[in-house]
């Protein structure tokens, strides 16, 4: 199966060539990860170059938790989190930005100071606006499923119809299918047994025919398996995004980026014949 090219800004992404890396940066005060910069532009700037440097393909900018407990914030204070940040950041770096929101508000601020996506982590249900806004701002846009307050009755095909809602929703308010990206949502309402079987089975999702997102870094699921805090995650996402990829994971969504990206290269060398060339 090949899958339409997705333009990002100035950048292309073929795939099934590579696995893209999607950089975290969290303008927060309270991220789970205690990686937060509290909405400092110098500090996400300098971290976003940081980045830049060691290689990844995007940055995802936050400005509200999405841990379980966090308190929410206004659309307000979210724009003021995240447009000076994005405006910043699209005039220094040559990576795209994505927009890590679930407003409509926000993701078409930040689209218009620069952002080249959308990561909407509640799959463009909690705001009736969002999937009209993605479609007039013509940019990528991430479908996460996302499970809060609900329970599933078979795990898999559940979530693969709930995405496919989402997918139609993004299709009939006139989103482009080229512009479609799906994250099964690990983290987001699933129980640890849950999310370990949906890296487990990431193939299956491959009926949708569209690329895939895998966000599994330092999260809780994880700290429950080995009893280790946030921080101490590393190679517990290490494992998870080996085993992702070699499941059909297209982006894989991280903080700790120098470890990851050498985790994504060897993965690739092994999951995706002809990615490794060696020289002769």
């Amino acid at each position: 199966m090949s899958l339409a090219v997705t333009r990002c800004g100035d950048t292309e992404f073929r795939w099934g060539q590579k696995t893209y890396v999607m950089g975290i940066l969290n303008v927060t005060p309270d991220s789970f990860s205690g990686d937060g910069l509290s909405g400092s532009v110098a500090a996400s700037l300098d971290q976003a170059k940081h980045f830049e440097q060691l290689g990844v393909d995007i940055i995802d900018v936050g400005g509200e938790s999405t841990r379980p407990g966090s308190d929410p914030v206004d659309a307000d204070e979210e724009l003021r989190r995240v447009i000076p940040v994005i405006e910043a950041l699209t005039k220094e770096i040559s990576v795209p930005v994505s927009i890590d929101t679930y407003r409509a508000r926000v993701a078409k601020e930040a689209v218009k100071v620069g952002a080249h996506m959308i990561n909407d982590v509640w799959g463009l249900k909690k705001d009736p606006e969002m999937a009209a806004v993605a479609a007039a701002c013509n940019v990528p846009v991430i479908i996460t499923q996302n499970q809060r307050g609900f329970s599933y009755k078979d795990l898999i095909p559940d979530l693969i119809a709930d995405l496919s809602t989402s997918v139609d929703m993004a299709l009939d308010a006139g989103i482009r299918r080229e512009n479609i990206i799906l994250d099964p949502g690990v983290g987001f309402g699933k129980t640890a047994v849950q999310n370990l079987e949906i890296i487990s089975r990431l193939a299956e999702l491959k009926v949708l025919e569209l690329p895939i997102l895998l966000g599994t870094s330092r999260k809780s699921f994880i700290g429950y398996v080995l009893d280790l805090p946030a921080q101490q995650r590393v190679e517990g996402t290490a494992a998870t995004v080996a085993i992702g990829i070699a499941g059909g994971a297209d982006i894989v969504r991280v903080h700790d980026i120098a470890q990851m990206m050498r985790v994504v290269r060897m993965s690739d060398a092994v999951a995706r014949p002809g990615y490794y060339k060696a020289e002769d």
